[in-house]
């Protein structure tokens, strides 16, 4: 058995901020991929992003469970039982926490006990994960561990760690502990969604713009600087091939008039540009810019304070 880097003997969760602020760039393109990838996940699910944020808040609740009660839990017995029992469903807990009105909490859980994903057995109520084709969390467990390699790579270019641990080995170290990771996950995850919503109400938005975004951030002749404000900079406008409303409705799932309809809303706020070829980049102006580099700014301090909580629990274990 070898451990990851004790962060707490060496950085703290601020030089943990400063390292991502400094070399954002080699961090960007696993960052976005997550992110556009979970909400490509989500909408699929079905067709509804919310759903899949509600069935996502409730198993939280087992974490949370878990988390107070000092319990530890690893990937294999989480997902030993292919449902899972939850407290009682609140709809005013549900809908504060979610930022969504509750006659639609209301009427998303009813549609989601009409499909058998939620249960009820007496007083008891469950939530059937074997019905989720990514119950298991499988490409969002890869992803992170990705994000994680990548910031291991830093460590070890500051001379901040001894090792670079492979992306497998990450993964087998968060199933350890995986209760404990993932309820400091979805603790980071679910501030990130929040923040957005608040913003933009409607999360199929950010879903669309994100497909945008990581098109630019993957463009091959992109080459922004390291630190976080020139690559935010350098983002806005650069990528000149852009993509098109339907490539955007294949990526998502999400119905090509309801893309055209909200890559409109995301242009008039200036979040997005298009083209006389009809091709939409990313190119936020004015408020929209100022927002979209508050918002980075924000989720990377929360993205620090993960890191900061993961790489001080997991440890490695070669097989």
């Amino acid at each position: 058995m070898k451990s990851l880097p004790s962060i707490s003997d060496q950085i703290d969760e601020k030089l943990i901020h400063k390292i991502i602020q400094n070399n954002f760039g080699p961090l960007a393109p696993s960052f976005f991929t997550l992110t556009s990838n979970w909400f490509v996940r989500a909408y699929n699910h079905f067709k509804d992003i919310d759903k899949f944020i509600i069935i996502i808040y409730l198993i939280n609740k087992d974490l949370i469970f878990y988390r107070q009660n000092g319990i530890k839990v690893n990937y294999d017995t989480f997902y030993k039982n292919k449902s899972l029992e939850i407290e009682k469903i609140n709809i005013s807990d549900i809908a504060k926490d979610l930022k969504i009105p509750k006659e639609s909490i209301r009427r998303k859980i009813s549609q989601l006990e009409k499909i058998g994903i939620i249960k009820k057995s007496g007083k008891k109520i469950f939530i059937v994960r074997d019905t989720l084709y990514s119950s298991r969390a499988t490409d969002t467990l890869t992803e992170i561990a990705t994000i994680l390699h990548e910031f291991n790579k830093i460590l070890k270019k500051e001379k901040l760690s001894n090792e670079i641990y492979s992306v497998n080995e990450i993964i087998s170290a968060i199933k350890e502990n995986f209760s404990y990771c993932w309820y400091q996950f979805n603790k980071f995850w679910f501030i990130y969604i929040m923040r957005w919503r608040v913003e933009l109400k409607d999360l199929e938005y950010l879903a669309i713009g994100m497909v945008v975004i990581i098109n630019a951030v993957k463009n091959k002749e992109f080459f922004p600087k390291k630190n976080i404000r020139s690559y935010h900079k350098a983002l806005m406008g650069s990528d000149f091939r852009g993509v098109n409303a339907m490539s955007i409705s294949d990526i998502t799932g999400i119905p090509r008039p309801t893309v055209v309809r909200k890559v409109k809303f995301l242009i008039d706020k200036k979040y997005l540009h298009i083209n006389e070829k009809k091709l939409i980049s990313f190119n936020a102006k004015d408020s929209a810019f100022i927002t979209t580099k508050g918002m980075v700014n924000k989720n990377m301090l929360s993205l620090s304070h993960f890191i900061y909580k993961i790489f001080n629990q997991i440890r490695i274990i070669n097989s």
